[in-house]
């Protein structure tokens, strides 16, 4: 069983997702090589942890997980409603809860959680349901959990469970008129929440999410101290690193703490100081294998579940790298969305790396059911 187990991997995705992991430790290391946190260190066990997950989870059958759509859909909304309750606040977001040695940020699982979750809905009522109630079912099970998040406040992961939504839904087959609806609505209320309404005196964000939303088109006119500060700094540090790097030793944007928020949202920003246009495009490199992985793996899943789940994770993934990467060059704004298996954090690269174990199960649990000589698992 082992043995078919090992021959059924999707070990060019394995190796990627590695690889990235590997270079983000890599470029995290020579980031906070002065840092009293010891930063890399947590972020080595943090690693370790989401690797040993990934391996069980990958040997999930994809039937318990299908099964599980309400356990796994109550924890996510116990945990998020807890935040708001008892949450640890940090630089103005309560979106975290303090096990002791962990800081655990629910929103981090509930991407995955949410993708198996909303692939079992409509897997189980594709049948007897009409596409119209089925799409406002999806609306509504993503809906509740990214009003909390939103409430944290964190708007960035409410953008992704947006994404995950409209990923999962466009290979589901959901009509059309569907999506332009939904496209209007989101456009309507993104205006609403960053303009009108905060024209008529109701802000529904904080002062810091509207200015870091809008520095983006001009940072220089836009108080270059304060809200452009970030992506100014930014630009200058992967301008600085020119066509080859300048090396950890002479990223000064870096050292000598210039760049804010370097061994998280703008980790992106040290590996174009650090490795240049070149370590940039390898990692860019990196992740479009990763995603092709798992666009193939849609096509080659025996079941809506799985083509679904595949999706969700897709769409979270390609989501996060485009903002991840747009806001630090000045093409998306500022949201706090960490870059995939690169940025620092324990529950945001505990639950990346169980994502590519569950990938991998139905990797495995695919090329097997297509196997008439295999043994079913």
């Amino acid at each position: 069983m082992l043995r078919l187990y090992l021959r059924n991997l999707d070990y060019l995705m394995l190796a990627t997702a590695l690889s990235i992991t590997a270079f983000g430790l890599w470029i995290l290391q020579n980031a906070t090589a002065n840092d009293p946190g010891a930063l890399f260190r947590h972020q080595v066990e943090y690693v370790i942890i989401g690797l040993i997950l990934m391996v069980v989870v990958s040997m999930i059958p994809l039937a318990w997980m299908r099964r599980a759509l309400w356990p796994l859909y109550g924890f996510v909304l116990a945990t998020t409603a807890l935040v708001l309750v008892a949450g640890t606040t940090v630089q103005g977001g309560t979106r975290w809860i303090n096990l002791g040695a962990f800081q655990f940020q629910p929103s981090e699982a509930a991407k995955l959680l949410l993708i198996i979750g909303l692939a079992a809905l409509l897997a189980d009522h594709r049948a007897d349901t009409p596409p119209g109630r089925l799409t406002w079912m999806a609306i509504l099970f993503v809906g509740l959990p990214a009003l909390m998040v939103f409430k944290e406040p964190d708007f960035g992961t409410t953008l992704v469970f947006g994404a995950m939504l409209f990923g999962m839904l466009f290979v589901f087959g959901a009509p059309l008129r569907h999506f332009v609806w939904m496209g209007l609505f989101a456009a309507v209320s993104i205006a609403m929440v960053v303009s009108i309404l905060p024209g008529a005196g109701i802000h529904v964000l904080q002062p810091y999410q509207v200015e870091r939303f809008t520095s983006f088109w001009n940072p220089q006119l836009d108080d270059p101290l304060q809200n452009g500060y970030h992506l100014i700094q930014s630009k200058i540090a992967i301008a600085h690193g020119g066509v080859t790097g300048t090396g950890p030793a002479g990223a000064t944007q870096t050292k000598l703490g210039f760049l804010p928020e370097h061994a998280t949202d703008f980790i992106f920003s040290v590996v174009g100081e650090e490795r240049g246009f070149l370590g940039a495009a390898w990692l860019i490199f990196l992740y479009a294998v990763l995603l092709w992985r798992g666009l193939k793996l849609i096509t080659l899943s025996r079941s809506v579940f799985g083509s679904l789940v595949a999706a969700g994770i897709v769409s979270v993934i390609t989501f996060q790298v485009f903002i991840n990467i747009g806001m630090t060059i000045g093409l998306a704004p500022i949201t706090g969305i960490p870059l995939p298996f690169m940025s620092f954090g324990g529950s945001h690269t505990i639950t990346n790396l169980m994502a590519i174990g569950v990938l991998q199960a139905i990797h495995v649990q695919s090329r097997i059911a297509a196997d008439p000589r295999a043994v079913a698992v």
